[in-house]
């Protein structure tokens, strides 16, 4: 039975939780800023905002790795784990300030159902990761993992349709060329999201 407990020596899975929840409330800002351009300004601030913190939490945990001796996961795990989750909130940035910059006047229904998979992921990030401490709920993170496996795959889809769309029926090759970019970073997005839940299911191998 203590086996089946992590150690929790180095707040580590506080930092990950702390991480978990402004990557959340990262995608939430970016489904705001999706559903209505009013605020467009105010949510990429609010954006950038969340993605300094998360910055800030990510340096902390990796100074902190440099400075435990004895770490409750591999070390790289640990690593790999809040780099990959910090990923996330630079595309959301990024996206953010793609829009910003590009000066889009509307953003498309595919646009905002691809920000709506990305909180989706980030939802399910943030509960995979709640779950990390105790290895007796290793069933249950699996069951997690693989259904951000299943939000990447319905990305997927979304993404090639409204390309397809955008192709077919976009007249304005500036604003395809904008609405293309902007299509690419939200996808790529679950593709972190997939590979958080990668590490998480490595981890999980290993621990349980």
């Amino acid at each position: 039975m203590f086996g089946r407990f992590m150690p929790a020596e180095g707040k580590f899975f506080d930092m990950f939780n702390e991480h978990a929840e402004l990557g959340v409330k990262c995608a939430r800002e970016m489904v705001a800023l999706m559903t209505n351009f009013d605020d467009l300004e105010l949510r990429v601030h609010a954006i950038e905002n969340l993605e300094k913190q998360a910055d800030k939490v990510t340096h902390n945990c990796i100074e902190l790795l440099h400075k435990t001796f004895i770490t409750p996961l591999d070390r790289d795990d640990i690593h790999q784990l809040i780099t990959r989750m910090d990923d996330i909130l630079d595309l959301l940035e990024d996206a953010a300030q793609t829009i910003s910059l590009y000066d889009i006047k509307a953003i498309t229904p595919e646009a905002k159902r691809l920000a709506e998979l990305c909180l989706a992921c980030a939802d399910k990030v943030k509960a995979a990761v709640a779950l990390l401490p105790n290895m007796d709920n290793s069933r249950q993170i699996l069951t997690i993992c693989q259904e951000i496996d299943r939000l990447e795959s319905d990305a997927d889809h979304v993404m090639r349709a409204a390309m397809s769309k955008l192709f077919r029926d976009e007249p304005d090759v500036r604003n395809l060329i904008k609405l293309k970019a902007i299509y690419e970073i939200l996808e790529t997005v679950t593709d972190r999201c997939e590979d958080v839940a990668n590490i998480i299911e490595g981890i999980i191998v290993e621990n349980a």
